[in-house]
C-alpha cells in the first residue's frame, strides 16, 4: 500500500543531487531520490551516496541532464559528473517475466522499464524501497521501509529464501546494514541465511570483495564475521576464518588485533584494509609466532585465504608483504641511527611506516621504549603522518 509523508528537511540533500532531480522534474519526469541516502538520513547518518530514480529513459536523461552519459549495456543507467562526485540515475525497473526471458531481445537487455511502485517491489530490502521527492518535499513508501526504520528492521521485499536464491549477496547485504544502522535482523530473513548460505559460493568473488571491504569500514566489523561464522556463511565463503572463530582462543585474537588496529589506524585504501585483516588473522593462525614474509609467500593456505576467498589483489597482498618487512626492519634501529639525516628522512617518508609502527605497536614485539623512539622519528620528519600518540605519552 502506498504511503506518502512529509519531508521535513532538505538541508540534508547533495545540491548537484537536488539540481539533477529538479531539472528532470521541470522537463516532465517524475523524478525522486531513492534508497540508501533516504535510508541513512532517517536512520541518523549522515549520507554519502545520492542515487537518482525516474520514469526517464536512459537516452532522455543524458540529453536534458549536462555532463553525463549512459553506461552499461544489459542493465543501462546514467552516470552525472559533477566536479569530483558522480550520480546515478536509472530508469524505473520492474521484475522480469517468462515472456521476457524467453524473448531475449540482445537490444533490450535486461531493461524491463516499470513504473515507481514497481521499481519500490523489485529492491531488496524494504528500508531501502524509500523514495524522496526535495522539490515537493515529500516521502513515497510502497513497502513499508518507513515503519521498519521506525522499528530498526531489516526485512526483505517478499520471500527471503526466494530473493536470497535470486541473489545470495542480499544475505552480505543484509548482515552489514544490520550492523551499519544497529537494526535487527527481521526473523524470516535470519532463519533463511542458513538455509541459503551455500548460494554464496554461486557468486563471483569480485562481489563478495567488495561486500567484506564495506564490512571492514564497519565501525564493529568485527562482530559481523562472527555473526556470519554464526548463520553459517564463513563455512562456505571464508573457510579460513571460519577455522579461526572454531577455536574461541583463535576467535578472541583475531577480534582483538583488528580492533585495536582500527581504533588505532585510520586506512584509506583497499591494500590498508586488507593488510589489517590479513595481520589479525595471522596473528590468530599463528599462536606462537609471526612467520616470516617468505614463510608467508609460500604459505598456500594463507594464500588461498586471501586470493581464493577474499579476493585480494597480487598488488595488495604485495602491499602487505611490505609493510611486514618495514615492521621488521624496525628492530634495526642502530643502523638506522648510523645513517645521514636525508636516509633517515626518506626512511621516515616511506608510504608504508605508519601502517607497520601501527602493526608493531598492537602485537607486542618491540619494546616499550622501541615504539616510543620511532614514534619521534616519525614526528620529527612529518608531523602529518597518519599515526596516533604513542602509549603512555
Amino acid at each position: 500500500m502506498k504511503v506518502e509523508t512529509s519531508l521535513s528537511s532538505t538541508s540534508w540533500i547533495d545540491p548537484a543531487a537536488y539540481n539533477i532531480v529538479d531539472r528532470l522534474q521541470k522537463n516532465g519526469f517524475e523524478t525522486y531520490l531513492v534508497g540508501g541516502s533516504i535510508r541513512d538520513w532517517l536512520a541518523g547518518i549522515p549520507p554519502k551516496d545520492f542515487d537518482i530514480a525516474t520514469n526517464a529513459l536512459p537516452e532522455q536523461v543524458r540529453r536534458k541532464i549536462p555532463q553525463s552519459y549512459v553506461i552499461g549495456r544489459r542493465f543501462k543507467l546514467v552516470l552525472v559528473r559533477r566536479g569530483d562526485q558522480q550520480y546515478e540515475v536509472a530508469t524505473f525497473r520492474r521484475s522480469s517475466t517468462t515472456e521476457d526471458l524467453e524473448a531475449e531481445n540482445p537490444i533490450l537487455g535486461d531493461n524491463f522499464f516499470g513504473t515507481c511502485e514497481d521499481d519500490a517491489f523489485r529492491r531488496d530490502f524494504t528500508l531501502n524501497s524509500l523514495f524522496a521527492d526535495p522539490i515537493k518535499k515529500r516521502i513515497i513508501d510502497y513497502c513499508g521501509g518507513l515503519e521498519d526504520i521506525k522499528n530498526c528492521i531489516v526485512r526483505v521485499i517478499g520471500d527471503p529464501e526466494t530473493r536470497f536464491r535470486e541473489d545470495s549477496i542480499r544475505m552480505l547485504r543484509a548482515l552489514r546494514l544490520a550492523h551499519k544502522l544497529s537494526f535487527s535482523l527481521e526473523e524470516k530473513l535470519r532463519a533463511a541465511i542458513p538455509v541459503c548460505a551455500e548460494e554464496l559460493t554461486k557468486r563471483a568473488l569480485p562481489r563478495r570483495r567488495e561486500e567484506y571491504l564495506k564490512i571492514l569500514k564497519l565501525h564493529d566489523g568485527h562482530l559481523v564475521w562472527r555473526e556470519m561464522h554464526d548463520c553459517g556463511i564463513l563455512k562456505y565463503t571464508v573457510p579460513a576464518l571460519e577455522e579461526i572463530y572454531l577455536d574461541e582462543e583463535k576467535a578472541s585474537i583475531f577480534e582483538f588485533h583488528l580492533i585495536r588496529l582500527f581504533e588505532n589506524y585510520k586506512p584509506e585504501t583497499p591494500a590498508e584494509y586488507f593488510s589489517m585483516l590479513m595481520f589479525s588473522y595471522l596473528q590468530a593462525a599463528y599462536l606462537e609466532k609471526m612467520p616470516s614474509t617468505e614463510k608467508i609467500e609460500q604459505d598456500e593456505k594463507f594464500i588461498a585465504f586471501i586470493k581464493d576467498q577474499l579476493g585480494v589483489f597480487k598488488l595488495e597482498f604485495a602491499y602487505f608483504l611490505k609493510v611486514l618487512q618495514v615492521k621488521n626492519s624496525m628492530s634495526r634501529i642502530e643502523l638506522y641511527i648510523r645513517r645521514g639525516e636525508r636516509r633517515q628522512r626518506a626512511s621516515m617518508a616511506h608510504e608504508h611506516w605508519p601502517l607497520a609502527i601501527n602493526l608493531a605497536r598492537i602485537d607486542q614485539s618491540f619494546s616499550f621504549r622501541d615504539i616510543c623512539f620511532w614514534h619521534t622519528e616519525f614526528l620529527r620528519f612529518n608531523s602529518q603522518l597518519r599515526i596516533p600518540a604513542a602509549p603512555g605519552l
